[in-house]
């Protein structure tokens, strides 16, 4: 049976490297993460695929954090919303929580206490914590690389160490382009014309496992790499 799917946060940061690093430690405690890198893409990834909660920056390019969140809140009123910024002044403060801000952080801020701003604001909520790091949820498939296993409903695909390789990765990158020599050096040990034939082969056989939920691609970004996307409805 598949599990509970986890948490699945939305982050909109233009700071690429604290965007990174801040869903990097949000995946570690079991949260699915997108990271958007501007207001609009921000509220066009909402309005398309739908989010547990949102972590929000301020200053952001196209559309502010401000906008973003009435943008939210037009259509999901009890989603989550912790603002992240820079901006420290009372008015700032009070002008987000206005606008229904469930917390405000100021940057630079300890892991630590965005990680218990979470989990306070989760446990006043109906949502439920992920309850394991062992299991990634892609679409309807529950993913278990300990157990080098694909699940959906009752059915389950064991997978080859290297195909578990190959798609835990791509999950690590999920709704961001895999460099194909990331995977072969992170996988094969090195980058050459017969590692990439591999690599492949491998796509091809995940994909086919993949097929039963037509949500879940494995997209080929030419002579880049590959993108896997999970299309919620």
């Amino acid at each position: 049976m598949i599990k509970k799917s986890p948490i699945r946060i939305l982050l909109v940061e233009d700071n690429l490297n604290l965007g990174f690093l801040t869903a990097e430690l949000l995946e570690t405690e079991g949260f699915e993460v997108k990271l958007c890198r501007d207001g609009e893409s921000g509220v066009k990834a909402f309005e398309e695929q739908g989010f547990d909660f949102c972590i929000l920056d301020i200053m952001l390019p196209k559309m502010d954090g401000y906008q973003v969140a009435t943008e939210i809140r037009k259509n999901s009123p009890n989603v989550p919303i912790i603002f992240l910024t820079a901006k420290n002044l009372k008015d700032d403060k009070f002008k987000g929580f206005d606008l229904g801000g469930d917390d405000y952080i100021t940057k630079p801020f300890d892991e630590d206490e965005l990680l218990w701003r979470i989990q306070a604001i989760l446990n006043r909520t109906s949502i439920t914590i992920p309850t394991t790091q062992n299991q990634i949820m892609i679409g309807k498939f529950c993913f278990e690389p300990p157990n080098q296993l694909l699940v959906i409903d009752t059915t389950e695909q064991r997978l080859t160490e290297r195909e578990t390789k190959v798609l835990e990765v791509l999950c690590q990158n999920k709704g961001n382009i895999t460099r194909r020599e990331e995977l072969l050096e992170k996988i094969w040990g090195e980058n050459d014309y017969f590692a990439g034939r591999s690599l492949d082969v491998f796509i091809t056989k995940l994909r086919k496992y993949l097929k039963a939920d037509p949500a879940v691609t494995i997209e080929n970004v030419p002579r880049v790499g590959f993108l896997l996307t999970v299309n919620h409805q």
